[in-house]
């Protein structure tokens, strides 16, 4: 390194934020992701064989995609090129594909490629990656936020590894900041500071799986509570004499509320949303309510979710318990009415109703599979007697010849055919109120089949 690139350096790392810093520059010192990335998993074993290939680490922010990149970069003998999808354009692709191709012509050594944030290429950009990746040019490691099956050409995702990076645990989160106050070099050691186990805890939990909102509260929580001095040097000096002591009340004041991961038209939304449905399905009012106020809280469309509520009544309860379509429907009617926040409270009253209702798709069956019968099978015709008689040439056609009036049967049911063929579309339970319609309904089964 020469001279001015090591004044470089060292004007970077003075400013560089803690979780900058305390990056782990091993494998050893990388904390999560043990799915894939413990002792015998997939990645771990490409690695340890220097045998990788193409791969995108999908997850959300501050899960330690490009941190394992870096890692990656030391271990690997192959040359390694990394840049942000946001700040190059298709010519500076093409000149680092090739580089790799001269490189793997003179040398025989082989080029990783690095692309952060790879979903913000469009299809033409990835494109132009496609035929070296695809020939072993390069070894393609991108890096992204959103789902790849979305937002990375399908050519490049099936010729990729996917590793779903997860949200940190508490537990991981603990570590790193505890590291991170005892390192003396990279870190705050110099310091002194201890932390109340309260205040560890309140961190990790708020942190939300994202060690760089952990670190950064860290770091602040340190450096807010240095002793002012008027020189470098004397501050220098207070600063390593001083004892600092984080507490909760430290800690909640280091970290700003809570950011939801979310994203209203990705990933987080649709799971957020799957996972709402299928708790109200599967009768879990507790679930229920949660996933419903992380969506509120992460600033959903109220009028999303009451729709959602609406077809979940209709599709899941039905008419088990006609009233949870009821109040459903009032529940979306007063959303359009009085908005957020107040209407946090009818949405949660529908949905947690749905939840606790007795549970039927039997009505929903029906609409499908006449649906499907519909558009694959034979179109069955109206039978004539079912037919308009109100005009006046209809008699001559026969229209209506036959047609008896429910009503003026005693129980106002008759043995009457409606449909043409022998179909049976609605199947009731014996759940809520469906039963009291099964039998209804097999008293007109009875009734058609005539005396036994």
């Amino acid at each position: 390194m020469d001279l001015f690139a090591e004044k470089r350096e060292a004007a970077f790392k003075g400013v560089r934020p803690l979780a900058v810093r305390m990056r782990p520059q091993s494998l050893e010192e990388f904390v999560g992701q043990q799915h894939f990335l413990g002792p015998g998993k997939l990645l771990r074993r490409l690695l340890d064989a220097d045998r990788l290939a193409s791969a995108i680490f999908y997850g959300p922010p501050g899960t330690g995609k490009t941190t394992l990149a870096e890692i990656i970069a030391h271990r690997t003998q192959a040359a390694f090129e990394a840049v942000n999808a946001a700040a190059i354009g298709v010519k500076e692709v093409r000149e680092i594909l090739q580089r790799a191709r001269d490189r793997l012509e003179e040398s025989g050594r082989r080029t990783v490629l690095f692309l952060d944030e790879i979903h913000r290429f469009n299809r033409a950009q990835q494109d132009v990656l496609l035929g070296d990746v695809e020939d072993g040019i390069v070894i393609l490691i991108g890096a992204t936020t959103e789902n790849p099956f979305f937002s990375v050409n399908a050519p490049l995702v099936s010729r990729s590894q996917i590793f779903q990076f997860e949200p940190l645990c508490e537990d991981d989160l603990k570590v790193l900041m505890q590291r991170a106050l005892t390192d003396e070099s990279r870190g705050l050691g110099q310091f002194q500071t201890t932390i109340a186990d309260e205040a560890l805890a309140f961190l990790a939990t708020t942190s939300d799986g994202d060690a760089r909102r952990a670190l950064t509260a860290i770091e602040v929580a340190v450096l807010s509570q240095l002793p002012e001095a008027s020189g470098a040097k004397k501050s220098k000096i207070q600063n390593l004499k001083s004892k600092i002591e984080i507490t909760l009340a430290v800690a909640q004041d280091s970290i700003q509320r809570k950011a939801i991961v979310y994203d209203g038209t990705g990933d987080e939304h649709y799971d957020a949303a799957s996972a709402l449905i299928k708790s109200m399905r599967g009768s879990d009012p507790d679930a229920t309510v949660y996933w419903l106020a992380r969506m509120l809280e992460a600033g959903e469309d109220p009028r999303f979710l009451a729709r959602r509520i609406a077809i979940c009544a209709a599709e899941d309860v039905g008419n088990a318990d006609p009233m949870a379509l009821v109040l459903a429907n009032a529940a979306a009617q007063v959303t359009m009415l009085v908005g957020m926040p107040e209407c946090q409270l009818p949405l949660a009253q529908a949905a947690i109703y749905i939840a606790c209702a007795p549970k039927s798709n039997a009505s929903a069956m029906a609409i499908w599979n006449a649906g499907s019968d519909v558009k694959h099978g034979r179109t069955i015709p109206v039978p004539r007697h079912l037919r308009d008689a109100h005009y006046k040439s209809s008699k001559r056609l026969g229209h209506g010849e036959g047609y008896q009036y429910a009503h003026d049967a005693p129980d106002g049911i008759v043995a009457q055919d409606y449909l043409g063929v022998d179909k049976t579309y609605y199947v009731p339970t014996d759940r809520g109120h469906e039963k009291v319609m099964a039998a209804y309904l097999e008293k007109f089964k009875q009734l058609r089949a005539g005396p036994s």
